[in-house]
């Protein structure tokens, strides 16, 4: 391993200061930052400040002299520059899945303010292997509303990319996509497929859990309908810090979403017993927001504040056919079995490996502090997430894969069996 080459490598990298920005457990390469991200030191100091001081010591009067009340429409903004979206589309709030099903439900909304009947145009079509929890959105709302009005159609992948028109037509509704698979890490060619969509008369729903922060996103540019998307991921927000949601402007108008909760109110502190709902983006609101969560989400972001998304996207595609080349060097490459699109411009910032014993490969890579993850059935999956990840750290974790496999010791029993979190 030529670590003097790795070094120069960081050296020139645009992106190398900011690894100074997260706090990075010592002497760990860690590359599940596609799962939850590190937090940044600024991060730290916000939760202690926001504790401390403004709940601490100022109180409830923090929602007026903090901004608290303003942190959802406030983080939004900071993220609609990182989305390709302009100002005002997006909100931070909830998690994923409660976003879908108010996305979903306001997806039929403005289908049926178009007068689609609803008996012709009912299917929601996903891919057999997005994540499951966006499938059991569109199956709990099939549930309550019944399949004659939401039916869920699954498509294998590959087969969808091939034929966009098998699979889209004048019984879809809704084309609901994650952009960059959680499993393969493919990335779908989501403008491509919002025209055709849109050509057939139906909305997309893009699930950014795999993108924001990771590749260039441009929302407005595709014409995207509605997209939600996580904040823990390549955006540091935290372990299960709230999500967002994004609605094109042409339907902040007229949308409308059943959770209809008292944040999303036009006057919410008359305490009118009949709703009504606020304009624009605030209207996906629902319920108060967490403000320790929405705190440690607002000071992620600010890492962002002099990035572009090109240049994340060059580092990121850098390291990761770096990790290829080093598998390849070290002979590796014959032992797993890439599932990862071969060209980079068809893959988001992780590639997945196919091996009968990934789980234990994976804890055995833990122990020896390169922090991966495993996905069911057979995978062990690598992220990489260029703000604080370094050249040098993929030489690292290769060099520990590679002593890993030399002397089998992932075949030790304690490596076997399975964690409630994987």
């Amino acid at each position: 391993m030529n670590f003097s080459a790795l070094e120069r490598l960081d050296q020139a990298d645009p992106l190398t200061h900011l690894r100074d920005e997260f706090v990075i457990p010592e002497d760990t390469v860690y590359l599940d930052g596609n799962s939850l991200g590190l937090m940044t030191h600024g991060t730290q100091a916000r939760v202690a400040e926001t504790t401390a001081q403004q709940w601490g010591q100022d109180g409830i009067r923090s929602w007026n002299e903090h901004g608290w009340v303003h942190l959802p429409a406030k983080i939004g903004d900071k993220l609609a520059p990182i989305i390709g979206a302009q100002a005002g589309q997006v909100i931070c709030c909830d998690s994923i899945s409660v976003n879908l099903f108010k996305t979903l439900s306001a997806a039929f909304a403005v289908l049926d303010a178009r007068g689609e009947p609803r008996n012709q145009r009912h299917q929601v079509l996903s891919t057999a292997d997005n994540f499951p929890t966006d499938l059991y959105m569109v199956q709990g709302l099939q549930q309550l509303i019944g399949a004659e009005n939401c039916e869920l159609v699954l498509a294998d992948e590959a087969e969808l990319l091939a034929d966009l028109s098998k699979h889209i037509h004048a019984q879809t509704a809704i084309v609901m996509l994650t952009e960059v698979n959680f499993r393969s890490g493919r990335r779908l060619p989501m403008a491509e497929i919002i025209a055709h969509a849109h050509a057939a008369g139906a909305l997309v729903i893009v699930d950014l859990a795999h993108s924001a922060g990771a590749v260039p996103v441009e929302l407005d540019k595709w014409q995207a309908d509605f997209a939600v998307g996580c904040t823990y991921k390549y955006l540091n927000g935290g372990p299960g810090a709230p999500a967002f949601v994004y609605v094109a402007e042409r339907h902040l108008g007229s949308v409308r979403q059943p959770l209809s909760g008292w944040f999303g109110h036009a006057r919410p502190f008359v305490f009118d017993a009949q709703f009504e709902a606020t304009d624009g983006i605030g209207k996906m609101l629902s319920g108060t927001p967490s403000i320790l969560a929405m705190s440690a989400v607002d000071a992620a972001l600010d890492v962002f504040a002099d990035v572009t998304m090109v240049q994340v996207r060059e580092k990121s595609i850098g390291l990761a056919e770096l990790f290829l080349e080093l598998l390849e060097q070290t002979g590796l490459a014959r032992e797993f079995d890439c599932i990862s699109p071969k060209t980079a411009q068809q893959r988001g910032s992780q590639l997945s490996f196919a091996h009968p014993d990934a789980y234990a490969i994976c804890q055995a890579l833990i122990e020896h502090k390169v922090i991966a993850d495993f996905r069911a059935p057979n995978y062990l999956r690598v992220g990489f997430t260029p703000l604080y990840t370094s050249f040098t750290d993929i030489g690292r974790a290769v060099a520990r894969l590679a002593e890993i496999m030399q002397t089998r010791a992932y075949t030790d029993p304690r490596f076997q069996t399975r964690q409630a979190v994987t």
